[in-house]
């Protein structure tokens, strides 16, 4: 069974990712990112320029075809529907509603901000995610 836990209080949505897929990487894991095209090409944007020393090779689901195989593995792949992608161990979530596809990955983050509406789309993923018998768990990043 998928393994989810909630990042809350987050800053900045798209930089917190970063910190997180960063420390997935390191730990070896297959990662994807799901979420509205605004957020991913605004991931995008921000993985470029996270870390100069430390880049997390990325790229968009729809292109994975043109990634050699033994790269796909640490390649962090953006997509609206991340069941596409070529690896599924772990899954960030920058979008409202849960992704598609989310219980074929190991685990799921989830990345909530400070932003009001931002809390409740992530309160209404929790009661669906509890409601489907899935364990959560809670990590608070920042003070509300």
């Amino acid at each position: 069974m998928t393994e989810i836990s909630f990042y809350f209080n987050v800053p900045s949505r798209a930089g917190y990712a970063c910190r997180l897929l960063r420390k997935a990487r390191r730990q070896g894991l297959g990662l994807a990112v799901a979420g509205p095209h605004e957020a991913l090409a605004g991931l995008d944007g921000e993985l470029w320029s996270f870390e100069p020393s430390e880049f997390l090779p990325h790229d968009w689901v729809e292109h994975a075809g043109r990634v050699p195989v033994r790269l796909r593995q640490r390649t962090v792949w953006l997509g609206t529907d991340p069941s596409k992608a070529p690896v599924h161990d772990a899954l960030l979530n920058l979008g409202d509603s849960a992704p598609t596809g989310y219980e074929t990955f190991s685990r799921l983050f989830e990345v909530v901000s400070t932003d009001a509406a931002d809390r409740a789309a992530a309160r209404e993923r929790w009661k669906a995610y509890a409601r489907r018998g899935y364990l959560i768990k809670t990590h608070e990043v920042g003070a509300p």
